[in-house]
């Protein structure tokens, strides 16, 4: 089959495109994939340059940009070294083909997402996880096998590429709004809004009901407007606004300590990223004077997936690609996300579907 083998940390030269890779076999739980469409997404990039490596301090795009030097036992987001070579990809969506031995096989056929984040029993340290291309194989690929109990048939008109928007980012900022609590009414300041997990936590969070503040450029100001937000402000000016009750972050870096400023007293700031660097200055005043409660997201719960998926089928929430490429040419695609040139998804095809795919936005 074809696939993208990452062969180690590096620049684009580490990902290398084959067309005679295995197809995987289904153990016992899985299901064995047919992929229709994988999306991009910034994990991707971090995996691999190695920018999870407590050694690395720049934000991803200058660590991309630049011969960054990871530490190669910390590599992973978990803290752990990735094994190589590795098929990446998380955003899967696909057609099952078959089944292992513990698996019903009326699922044959079924169209799925697969959860992008998987719980494990915990370990000692508790809530263990793994993610899909990290610390097993993914989705930059013909097939791919999931465990079935993480993979969710959908109901849905949308296309594979619609849907392979979908899992990553809009379980990421779905997690972020449910662990922070999020609710009806109040007032959520969401940093870097027109990527892909930006995107995703605007219409989320009106979803819920909230009045949204949305940091982005100027040039994609009118993109963010349209999935809803009520203001818009610039990503390099200070929030003048000192009254949210919620900041959903995933840009970090220089204008950390603004985002607190910026919350209520006993306001609450939750983080999933830190696409603007990792490391950041912190007066711990503002955060025991002002009562705030500052959190990070990473591990989710099914119940999250289970939220999307319902969200896709009852229509509340709506797809946001600007890009499709084939398989093939992901290092275009992957210098395209880190140009930021585009707002919201870029979506893979395996390039044996590439021909028929309808798409206009190739």
């Amino acid at each position: 089959m074809q696939a993208v083998l990452l062969t180690g940390h590096g620049g684009p030269e580490v990902l290398r495109v084959v067309d005679d890779h295995p197809v995987p076999s289904p153990a016992a739980d899985d299901v064995l994939i047919r992929v229709g469409a994988c999306g991009v997404n910034n994990t991707d990039i971090n995996t691999r340059i190695g920018w999870y490596s407590k050694a690395v301090r720049d934000d991803t795009n200058s660590a991309a940009s630049n011969d960054v030097e990871p530490d190669s036992s910390d590599s992973s987001w978990s803290g752990a070294s990735i094994g190589f070579p590795r098929i990446q990809g998380a955003d899967i969506c696909g057609e099952i083909i078959a089944v292992g031995s513990n698996v019903d096989n009326t699922r044959i056929g079924e169209r799925v997402l697969v959860q992008s984040m998987q719980p494990q029993e915990d370990d000692e340290h508790g809530l263990s996880c793994i993610t899909i291309g990290s610390e097993i194989d993914g989705g930059f690929a013909d097939y791919v096998t999931a465990n079935s109990s993480m993979t969710y048939s959908v109901d849905s008109t949308l296309s594979d590429v619609e849907l392979a928007s979908f899992p990553c980012a809009y379980t990421t900022a779905e997690n972020m709004l449910e662990r922070i609590k999020l609710t009806n009414g109040e007032r959520v300041l969401i940093t870097g809004a027109s990527g892909g997990v930006g995107s995703a936590a605007v219409q989320l969070a009106k979803r819920r009901g909230c009045h949204v503040t949305a940091t982005t450029s100027p040039s994609k100001a009118q993109f963010v407007r349209d999935l809803g937000a009520n203001e818009i402000l610039d990503r390099n000016d200070k929030p003048q606004s000192l009254n949210y009750d919620v900041c959903v972050d995933v840009v970090a870096g220089a204008a950390f300590s603004n985002m607190l400023d910026a919350l209520k007293r006993g306001g609450r700031y939750i983080c999933a990223g830190a696409i603007a660097g990792p490391i950041v200055e912190l007066d711990v005043r503002t955060v025991y004077l002002k009562d705030l409660m500052v959190a990070g997201s990473t591990w989710q719960s099914p119940s999250i997936m289970e939220n999307l998926v319902s969200y896709i089928g009852r229509g509340e929430i709506q797809p946001v690609v600007s890009k499709t490429y084939p398989l093939s040419r992901i290092a275009e695609a992957q210098s395209d996300f880190i140009s930021k040139t585009y707002p919201g998804k870029l979506v893979l095809i395996p390039d044996a579907k590439w021909e028929t795919h309808s798409g206009d936005n190739s």
